[in-house]
């Protein structure tokens, strides 16, 4: 396999317990953002005449042939850095660079060779990884490289046809993030109240609220009156508080009456914000009551509790850091690559 042409560290933190679309320009309902291996044809009949093409106009015209939306577009990999149409276009092109369909003349620019020519000329149905495995140089890019004696013994991983290398980074990650937020979440409902509250102050003072830990400490669960648990301070300098509510329930929803009552014990504390936590969820009367208020007040629910402790750290270790690599296509002024994506990765 290349190596990535984006550069991010993934951590998986420790805990005691993008999927892969496909589409096609005539069925955008079903799945909007195709997998790279349905790109590959679209992208290769796009430079069927023979001219120099730019990596971000065929980027846009297969954006166009696939019905995909200005807000798909955006659409990001988790690893925040990179689009994932772009990056499913990208690794497109380098397959078929590596099986000498195109070439990349220069930076950010490629055309069709004469091969690739002859490709088309067969009228294909699809060009994926399967059609690309009849071309030797294709085959060897893809021999993965003579493993170390520690590494003989160890499983091997298949991918999924439309999986890209990104995909299936991807897609591991959420799977391993999701699991993990179940089980915070979980574990956090089985704590006691006193614990809950310490949480509470715990992740919102890692979030920068509260100053420090033992000065946002002070305040929580001493007031408990009126339907307020506690306040904590908006900044270090305390300008302004935040009252809190934190509700620890199991399975019941939290409905818009207990939501008028903290709403209540604000007005009467003559407070403007406020932020309602519960490990349980909210129902839709209760966040639609919220949303109308002109008191600004937070609902959080259990999902999002685990989320937050998740991608603060609350709660949890990292376990492993993985660095993904991508070559700097600067420090080779004369070699030829992508811009944004898969591309000089491969090269």
């Amino acid at each position: 396999m290349p190596h990535l042409e984006v550069a991010a560290s993934v951590a998986i933190p420790a805990t005691d317990s993008v999927r892969c679309q496909t589409a096609c320009p005539q069925s955008k309902e079903a799945m909007p953002i195709p997998d790279y291996q349905t790109l590959m044809l679209p992208l290769l009949k796009i430079a069927a005449d023979g001219a120099v093409h730019f990596n971000r106009d065929v980027v846009n015209e297969l954006a166009m042939q696939f019905n995909v939306s200005e807000e798909e577009r955006k659409e990001l990999l988790p690893s925040g850095m990179h689009e994932v149409f772009d990056n499913r276009v990208g690794w497109a092109r380098t397959y078929l660079k590596k099986a000498l369909l195109i070439d990349y003349i220069q930076r950010g620019q490629f055309r069709i060779t004469e091969r690739g020519k002859k490709v088309l000329a067969e009228n294909p149905e699809r060009i994926g990884v399967a059609y690309l495995s009849r071309f030797s140089e294709f085959v060897e890019f893809q021999r993965p490289p003579r493993p170390s004696a520690a590494e003989e013994n160890e499983p091997v991983v298949s991918a999924a046809e439309t999986d890209s290398p990104d995909d299936l980074m991807a897609t591991g990650y959420l799977n391993r993030r999701r699991q993990i937020e179940q089980d915070v979440l979980a574990k956090v409902k089985t704590c006691s109240p006193e614990f809950f509250e310490w949480l509470v102050v715990k992740l919102l003072t890692a979030m920068g609220y509260g100053g420090s830990l033992a000065d946002a400490g002070k305040a929580i669960g001493k007031s408990g009156d009126g339907g307020v648990d506690g306040v904590i301070k908006e900044d270090k300098l305390g300008l302004e508080q935040i009252y809190i509510q934190a509700k620890r329930w199991d399975n019941t929803s939290v409905g818009r009456p207990e939501i008028q009552k903290f709403v209540g014990a604000l007005h009467g504390k003559r407070a403007r914000k406020g932020i309602f936590l519960t490990t349980s969820t909210f129902t839709k009367e209760a966040d639609e009551y919220a949303k109308g208020l002109e008191t600004k007040v937070i609902l959080i629910d259990g999902p999002q509790l685990a989320k937050f402790m998740f991608d603060y750290e609350v709660g949890m270790s990292t376990e492993s850091t993985y660095v993904v690599k991508r070559i700097d296509n600067d420090f080779f002024e004369d070699e030829g690559g992508s811009d944004t994506t898969a591309d000089g990765a491969a090269k």
